[in-house]
């Protein structure tokens, strides 16, 4: 069973202006509609444990990998979803 995609206050989902990606609470019911599943939040914090960090790095590669595939410019289309969200992480 699929989450409610709203954006907006209360939504499971960011905006793209905000950052994209799950808010806290669209992760909490991503995980209470799929039992053992082990999704987490975005890692924003400029100094992150070594264990988070490399979760960090671990998204940082695979979005960049999928940039590349769909011929994504950050800087000629700032406003994209995967840009927002790679902002937000840090990458």
């Amino acid at each position: 069973m699929p989450i409610a995609k709203t954006t907006g206050q209360g939504g499971n989902y960011r905006s793209t202006s905000s950052g994209a990606g799950m808010t806290a609470k669209g992760v909490a019911a991503y995980k209470r509609a799929n039992p053992g599943s082990n999704l987490k939040t975005a890692v924003t914090e400029k100094k992150p444990s070594k264990m988070r960090s490399k979760r960090r790095s671990s998204y940082c590669s695979r979005s960049l990998g999928q940039m590349k595939m769909h011929n994504i410019s950050c800087s000629k289309t700032p406003d994209k979803r995967i840009c927002a969200a790679r902002r937000r992480w840090r990458c």
